[in-house]
């Protein structure tokens, strides 16, 4: 009798090593997507670019310079959790859902600057923690004893 290979454990690829599966391979780009925004983000910002609109009354209220310090080196971090998550490093997925989390949290804090920016982003980065964070449920590979 043959088994088959639970979908939810991965698959071995033909070098032997574990393919990812199908939110894994999500994430990966979704973080591979969300990096670059924040980069370019963290460029517009350090530029002092004038689509961001300031409040004068906001509780996190930064200079669009440290703001763009902020969404740049999230950006980057978030870049290279991306790679560690679809090169499947033990330590990626760990790393992508925290980076994601971090960068939900400033795209919350950086609303009131850009909106329209922000609020997608928050999504995707949601999205991104919930791939990641999901509970795996597989079997020892379906062999009875």
């Amino acid at each position: 009798m043959t088994a088959m290979p639970n979908a939810g454990q991965g698959r071995r690829g033909t070098d032997g090593g574990k393919v990812l599966n199908g939110p894994d391979l999500f994430a990966g780009a979704a973080l591979m997507l969300s990096g670059p925004l924040s980069i370019l983000m963290g460029a517009s910002g350090i530029a002092e670019d004038t689509p961001f609109a300031s409040s004068s009354q906001y509780a996190y209220r930064f200079d669009l310079t440290t703001w763009g310090v902020i969404h740049l080196v999230v950006g980057v971090a978030l870049v290279v959790a991306g790679l560690g998550v679809l090169s499947n490093k033990s330590w990626g997925r760990g790393a992508g859902a925290a980076l994601a989390g971090i960068s939900l949290i400033t795209q919350f804090m950086f609303v009131p600057y850009y909106p329209a920016w922000a609020i997608p982003v928050m999504v995707l980065d949601l999205v991104i923690v919930f791939a990641l964070t999901r509970f795996h449920v597989g079997t020892s590979g379906g062999q009875s004893t």
